[in-house]
């Protein structure tokens, strides 16, 4: 049997906040590590002369994004990680020779922490002098992460000092942003429309999470329902570096249609918002475990342990240990600890006298403690088997004056509305977006073929 392929989208002419989104464009999607080059070299031009010992420009696999080496006395070299790669499997594919180089990567608790958590198919890269000596060797062991807005790659460095000995430590760098477009049908999942859509997976999370107000993705699903989205994805230097942000969403559910456009004001932190200006942050998450079941609802059960009728306060989501828990909404750490049967909770306060009570958990997020304030979405737990349980679960309440009620029958909350000025900003930078979501609706009926290319 033919191994299934993966669409690739088709980025369509269209301006999009001001950034053109090319014809032709397509996704970047990460081969598997078994077939990946096991080696390349990234410079100017092969004019450079090579230390003997180093294999000839023949025998190195170029990167198709050829990129120029900074100094005219280096050149580089880079290897993607395989499976039972070592590193001294990985310092002989870069011709590397250097004396006391592996005392020193054992001896430095950073080298020796990364030899031990090798990832496949992340890369590693070197600058080499013109006499085969080592500059500098890289690791890029975390290709995507997010801080304070900004999409980052992370890297460990080694370094070779003027004196002949090394140090190391960690990095960070700046990612590149790609804009594309893409449109769907769900058919049996949502992961399932999306993959076959090309979307990734992180932009996937992203939209449950930012409609998961709205919509639960556990039960509210419906076959024919459709998406349009736009988003990013984060490269440097040419290299894929994952999923960026999610910029704006079209989701019809059961024939109503949800949208999310995500818009910084000035002086503000950015959010995701409605057409009309409403931020979809003041609603609360359906789910604290996205895309898990629900064991046991709120009302009257019996007792798994106990064997009695008695009325259950909340709403039981069955997940593996160490799943990550999410915060439902902004809130502030009101308790923190061990609560008898609850086993090891957490409970958040929030505006209008709600509180979210989150238990069994295995442990609580590094850190965390009473008092501090979290964000919707961000990982507070883990769940587990603490307490009064008989299997790993999350058991999740939502009280409103210290009465639980069921956060699946309520009405949530109202959002917060943008102001004059910010809803100008809103108008002028947002709703664009709208627009070109529009446009991809339409097209995705009328030629779906112009969304979506499969390779032959």
């Amino acid at each position: 049997m033919g191994q299934r392929r993966r669409p690739i989208k088709l980025a369509l002419g269209l301006t999009i906040g001001g950034l053109l989104v090319a014809a032709g464009a397509v996704a970047m999607v990460q081969p598997a590590p078994a077939t990946l080059p096991k080696q390349q070299m990234i410079a100017d031009s092969f004019s450079l002369p090579l230390p003997s010992h180093s294999p000839s420009p023949s025998s190195l696999s170029a990167t198709d994004a050829t990129t120029a080496a900074n100094q005219a006395d280096e050149y580089r070299l880079e290897t993607r990680i395989q499976s039972g790669d070592t590193i001294a499997s990985i310092l002989s594919r870069l011709t590397i020779e250097e004396n006391g180089l592996m005392t020193f990567i054992i001896a430095n608790k950073d080298t020796r922490n990364a030899a031990h958590r090798l990832v496949p198919g992340r890369t590693v890269q070197a600058s080499l002098d013109q006499d085969g000596g080592l500059k500098w060797l890289r690791y890029y062991h975390t290709p995507s992460l997010e801080e304070k807005g900004d999409f980052l790659t992370e890297y460990l460095e080694l370094t070779k000092t003027g004196d002949g000995t090394f140090d190391a430590g960690q990095k960070q760098a700046n990612t590149e942003s790609q804009m594309h477009i893409a449109a769907g049908q769900i058919n049996s999942s949502l992961f399932g429309a999306t993959d076959a859509a090309g979307i990734p997976d992180g932009i996937t999370m992203q939209i449950a999470e930012v409609l998961g107000g709205k919509i639960d993705f556990i039960r509210d699903i419906r076959q024919g329902d459709e998406f349009r989205v736009i988003y990013e994805t984060r490269s440097h230097e040419g290299r894929p570096a994952g999923a960026g942000r999610l910029l704006a969403v079209d989701f019809i559910n059961n024939q109503k249609r949800f949208e999310a456009l995500w818009f910084q004001p000035e002086d503000s932190n950015g959010g995701y918002y409605d057409s009309d200006g409403k931020s979809l942050r003041g609603a609360f998450l359906r789910s604290a475990i996205p895309f898990t079941r629900i064991s046991s609802k709120f009302g009257m059960r019996k007792h798994p342990i106990h064997k009695r009728w008695r009325a259950h306060n909340g709403i039981d989501f069955a997940a593996p240990t160490g799943t990550p828990i999410r915060a439902t909404s902004d809130g502030v750490v009101q308790f923190i600890g061990t609560q008898g049967g609850y086993g090891k909770t957490i409970i958040l306060r929030h505006p209008n006298n709600i509180t979210t009570l989150f238990a069994h958990q295995s442990r609580f997020a590094k850190g965390l403690k009473r008092g501090d304030r979290v964000s919707q979405g961000e990982t507070i737990g883990f769940v587990g088997s603490t307490g009064w349980s008989t299997g790993p679960h999350l058991h999740y309440e939502f009280r409103i004056k210290d009465k639980p009620v069921d956060p699946l029958g309520i009405k949530m909350p109202e959002a917060v509305v943008l102001d004059g000025k910010q809803k100008q900003q809103f108008a002028q930078n947002a709703l664009p977006m709208r627009e070109q979501l529009q446009k991809i609706a339409d097209l995705h009926k009328t030629d779906p073929d112009l969304l979506k290319l499969v390779s032959r």
